[in-house]
């Protein structure tokens, strides 16, 4: 019951979405658990999550990532369409000039990801945005082998904006 608050019922997020709270929904259940595992273990720092996860137990946990990778992803919400464009190029091709490479690279042409790297179609833009900037800021240093971190590190601030509209506008 405690998820619903930020998660919503159904995995899709709180109205209006709070860049604090992402969407849950549709997500793979290996990549949640890791990232309640990490929360508990203080890889993964949140004081909110930290709290939450403080009294879970494994099993819990286990049947969270089930429940919200088994609910239906709703479409994001664009707020500034005119990045689109832009945020799909990037998705699509990466910067070559600064070394970060495709989005859909790794998480998939459609943003449907994988076991390794998560779901992130119609995630909340604000979400992605933040956490864009916490993985070039060192402040989220909890993705394997920091691969993020050292690619958002080369992201300039509009791509970092475009790629996370784009994100929340894929199906």
């Amino acid at each position: 019951r405690a998820c619903i608050a930020c998660h919503g019922p159904d995995g899709n997020g709180i109205s209006p979405p709070n860049p604090d709270y992402p969407k849950l929904a549709a997500k793979q259940p290996e990549y949640l658990l890791k990232q309640l595992k990490d929360f508990k273990a203080g890889k993964r720092k949140n004081d909110i999550m930290s709290a939450m996860v403080a009294n879970l137990s494994p099993d819990d946990m286990s049947n969270l990532a089930i429940f919200f990778s088994e609910q239906k992803n709703k479409p994001g919400i664009v707020s500034n369409p005119e990045l689109l464009e832009f945020g799909k190029k990037f998705f699509a091709n990466g910067n070559p000039d600064l070394g970060v490479p495709a989005c859909a690279g790794c998480h998939q042409p459609d943003g449907s990801g994988t076991s390794t790297y998560p779901h992130l179609a119609g995630q909340h833009a604000s979400y992605v945005y933040q956490q864009l900037k916490r993985f070039a800021s060192g402040e989220r240093d909890n993705d394997r082998g920091l691969v993020m971190q050292s690619l958002a590190l080369r992201m300039t601030e509009q791509e970092m904006k475009a790629v996370a509209e784009y994100v929340a506008s894929l199906k």
